[in-house]
């Protein structure tokens, strides 16, 4: 295999980045795919998928310093939080609606992610109020003097918002640390881009908020890589923020309680799933030699065996107690 060949080597990845990347998105996508089966029986209340979209927030969340780096993630960001430090279980936990639960203890809906340990700032349900959020972060960071870059992804939908308008504009006026990234799956619900947007691409927009805009296959988390890292880079030199467009499929219905049949025919869900970025990536892997197919044996089942611990352990874990319910809401004596 040629040098040429290991696109990974040449963007400074290692065998054993790329192959870590792999099981970030292979967990991402199995988690997923279990919370299906535990909704469908009746055990979770709701589900918003990742399923397609895995590649894209990898490729980001790897070209991150993800000890120092902040991010505002949006309700489909399963493989970002996951990248930044969520665990399997605590995801569960907040399935299952439990009082462990880190982002919201058990009280808020499953997708809205937040940890302050892992600097995963806490999402609303109005969606593109986190893109405002993200760039107040970087604000904070170039006030303070600090060396590091927030990161917000959000849907195309989202971004025909004013909270997208405002926030870009601000970080542009102001050159700020923060990537921009828009995840686009070519539905907004069940309206289609077509509808939704009517300039070429979202990326068009960056020019008009004084940043650069770039439009990349989100089904090739190199390429995401890449991009991502050179918009890092841009952030850590001074040189302000930046807007990434990756273009993605969404595999599954909106979320549990949507009917994708409605609006999209077989054909097209099927032609979307042939552009599985899990499938092309492990073979990109295999092609190089960084996956054999004992390596990918022995990961699917360490990642299954994570899976089943997690949710037997998150299921049988107590739910918050009704007196806690104004817990984090209002101020308590003694500061607690």
């Amino acid at each position: 295999m040629s040098q040429v060949d290991n696109r990974h080597q040449n963007l400074g990845l290692s065998d054993e980045q790329v192959l870590d990347m792999y099981r970030t998105m292979l967990l991402a996508r199995k988690i997923d795919e279990r919370m299906w089966l535990l909704n469908r029986a009746g055990k979770i209340p709701f589900v918003i998928s990742c399923q397609g979209q895995e590649a894209a927030q990898i490729g980001a969340s790897y070209a991150l310093n993800l000890d120092k780096d902040y991010v505002a993630p949006y309700y489909r960001d399963l493989g970002v939080v996951l990248a930044f430090g969520m665990t399997t279980h605590e995801l569960f936990l907040a399935a299952f609606a439990k009082a462990e639960d880190p982002n919201s203890g058990g009280r808020q809906m499953p997708g809205h992610f937040g940890q302050k340990k892992n600097r995963i700032l806490t999402g609303s349900s109005p969606v593109t109020t986190q893109l405002p959020h993200a760039v107040g972060i970087a604000l904070a960071a170039k006030m303070d003097g600090e060396n590091i870059a927030s990161l917000v992804t959000l849907g195309e939908g989202s971004s025909n918002q004013g909270d997208f308008h405002e926030g870009l504009n601000f970080a542009g006026v102001h050159k700020l640390p923060v990537i921009t990234m828009v995840e686009n799956n070519k539905y907004a619900i069940s309206v289609p881009l077509e509808r939704q947007i009517s300039s070429e691409s979202v990326a068009d927009r960056g020019v008009a908020y004084g940043m650069p805009g770039y439009q990349v296959d989100g089904n090739d988390p190199l390429e995401v890589y890449r991009v991502v890292k050179d918009a890092h880079d841009r952030a850590m030199n001074g040189e302000g923020p930046t807007l990434i467009e990756a273009m993605t499929e969404r595999l599954t219905a909106h979320s549990s309680d949507d009917n994708d049949k409605a609006y999209r025919t077989e054909e097209e869900i099927e032609e979307m799933k042939q552009k599985d970025s899990l499938i092309s990536f492990a073979q990109y892997l295999r092609d190089v030699g960084v996956l054999t197919e004992e390596k990918e044996q022995a990961l699917n089942k360490e990642i299954d065996d994570e899976i089943n611990e997690a949710t037997e352990a998150a299921e049988n874990a107590p739910y918050a107690e009704p007196e806690d319910a104004l817990k984090y809401v209002y101020a308590e004596k003694g500061g607690e």
